[in-house]
């Protein structure tokens, strides 16, 4: 857990400094789309690894917390755009 932990701050880092309007763009662009990719997989790694030790399916897991956030959050009440945060 802690080493996934670890592998998100590393994820994190790469994006912290970048404003919002530009991460799209940004993230696109070598070297910092190379780093990305290694930092996401170490991330999904580490993920896969604990959801085997722990023993749950993620695919089912994924499944189940997709309907749950329909019946929560029905489109007609979370429509439009989230606020660029500057």
């Amino acid at each position: 857990m802690l080493a996934l932990v670890g592998e998100v701050g590393e994820l994190s880092e790469l994006l912290q400094w970048i404003p919002a309007q530009n991460a799209t763009d940004l993230a696109q662009q070598e070297p910092l789309n190379h780093r990305l990719g290694e930092e996401m997989a170490d991330v999904l790694l580490y993920l896969v690894r604990l959801a085997d030790v722990c023993g749950v399916d993620l695919g089912q897991a994924v499944h189940e917390k997709l309907a749950s956030n329909i019946e929560r959050f029905p489109i007609a009440d979370v429509s439009g755009e989230a606020p660029i945060k500057e």
